[in-house]
């Protein structure tokens, strides 16, 4: 009886590792994802960003590996990436292929390995603002704080052990990280920023090791059987980017609030109309294309304008067809530019409401701007004596003696003369003199017969009035 039971038992176990071995053949190759990030970081590079790491997760990736070469960009865009990358459904590694600096550097710190480039260096994080400069002290505060914050993410891991004792250590050392950026002496002075070589790096555990190119990368850490997705950005990628980028934005709100208000302004000019329907493409086209735009919001925008149109020509004032047409406008440009992923990412904390009002500020901002503007342009060109006025504002009087008229104008020469009914005047009708046609009235309403010679007596507001003539021969 035992010798049974302990035959069924091995050969039961003998079954399970036996389907386990054959079941393993066929899914042991690595499948490993890599983008480049290689330009200024953006909104673009923070939308590339998001959109690799949705097809990674959706092409079973096991890995990806963000080929990084970059001197830095915008904190916003550039903490919204750390954030993708610290909560990333698959490991995230950074191949610093020659800089990681100032917010590349940011990103690097958010990866669970880095991978640098021999000669590359990583750090330089202090904030500045476009000339350079470094930015005042609260800026510097936030950023040792994102940075500090980011090596801690990763936690601890045993440095040593030493007897009964396990020593810890950070993975990557937050006062390191907070040096960076720097220290301040005063407001807006950056001290003492830490850049570290390759070299340093590894030694400093920010770095798991050194490699040449990518697949240096994937040997170095042990990665021999695997199958590369690369993805390369497009040209329509760089184009959709700059499109899509919020000072683009912001023009093309200002094309279609200041279009629309000059061609209300000066109707019939053609152009105003023609640069508002190009904003509105400009800026709806590529959020279509990334697959932000819904129908809902594209048919709230013209039922907007539609209702702006209703306060403007039918119900003049200002009213309710004009506050809805305006929030309809607002919320439908503002949803439009809205990514549904940014609600999750606010929701779980791991975004700040910010993100999701800085369309809104945008779109407000340009809308604003729009009508300061116009109001400019139209008090600096469509009034006075411009060049532009008086090519695109009709400015003509158009008085009777240099407008178009029905019939011919009398003047006063014409007083005493004789002219002769070429129709019954009833009292009106229409008299002949020296060959021109004029209409006539006969005095004191009377009736004058067709043929009837009748002599002009007066002119009053253009109006010709006459009577028989007593000479009738």
């Amino acid at each position: 009886m035992d010798r049974s039971i302990l035959f069924l038992s091995i050969l039961s176990l003998w079954l399970i590792v036996g389907s386990g071995l054959y079941g393993a053949d066929t899914t042991s190759r690595k499948k490993i994802y890599t983008f480049p990030i290689r330009e200024e970081i953006m909104p673009s590079t923070e939308r590339l960003t998001s959109k690799c790491l949705g097809e990674a997760v959706a092409e079973g990736a096991d890995l990806v590996v963000i080929q990084m070469n970059t001197y830095g960009g915008m904190v916003s865009a550039a903490d919204s990436i750390r954030t993708m990358v610290l909560n990333a459904a698959i490991p995230v590694w950074v191949f610093i292929d020659n800089q990681a600096a100032s917010a590349g550097a940011l990103i690097a710190l958010a990866a669970d390995s880095i991978y640098i480039r021999p000669g590359g260096n990583i750090g330089a994080a202090s904030v500045v603002d476009q000339s350079g400069k470094p930015m005042p002290d609260k800026f510097q505060s936030f950023m040792r704080a994102t940075m500090r914050a980011t090596a801690e993410a990763h936690g601890k891991v045993i440095d040593r052990i030493e007897g009964t004792d396990t020593l810890w250590r950070w993975h990557r050392d937050p006062q390191i990280a907070e040096a960076m950026v720097g220290i301040t002496s005063g407001d807006s002075t950056t001290l003492n920023v830490l850049t570290l070589t390759a070299e340093e790096a590894i030694a400093k555990h920010f770095a798991e090791g050194k490699a040449s190119s990518l697949e240096e990368v994937l040997s170095a850490a042990g990665v021999e059987d695997y199958d590369l997705i690369r993805y390369e950005p497009t040209l329509l990628d760089r184009i959709l980017g700059w499109l899509m980028n919020p000072f683009a934005q912001g023009v093309f709100v200002m094309l279609i609030v200041g279009g629309i208000y000059f061609e209300l302004q000066s109707p019939g000019i053609g152009f105003p109309l023609i640069a508002a329907v190009l904003g509105a493409v400009l800026y709806f086209s590529p959020l279509y294309l990334e697959g932000m735009v819904q129908y809902w919001e594209l048919i709230l925008f013209i039922v907007g304008l539609l209702l702006i149109g209703v306060e403007i020509f039918v119900l003049p004032g200002f009213g309710v067809a004009g506050v809805l047409g305006i929030v309809s406008v607002v919320v439908g440009l503002t949803f439009a530019a809205l990514d549904r992923e940014v609600f999750r990412h606010v929701q779980s904390g791991e975004m700040s409401v910010g993100r999701v009002l800085q369309p809104l500020l945008v779109v407000v901002i340009g809308m604003t701007a729009a009508f300061v503007v116009g109001i400019w342009l139209g008090k600096r060109f469509l009034s006075g004596n411009s060049i532009l006025r008086n090519r695109v504002v009709l400015t003509t009087d158009l008085t009777p003696q240099e407008g178009c008229v029905g019939h011919r104008f009398p003047d006063e020469s014409l007083i005493g003369r004789i002219a002769e009914a070429t129709t019954v005047l009833r009292p009106s009708g229409k008299i002949q003199y020296d060959g021109a046609y004029y209409d006539a009235v006969a005095e004191n309403g009377g009736f004058v017969e067709r043929g009837t010679r009748v002599v002009i007596t007066r002119l009053e507001h253009g109006q010709i009035y006459c009577e028989p003539s007593v000479d009738q021969s």
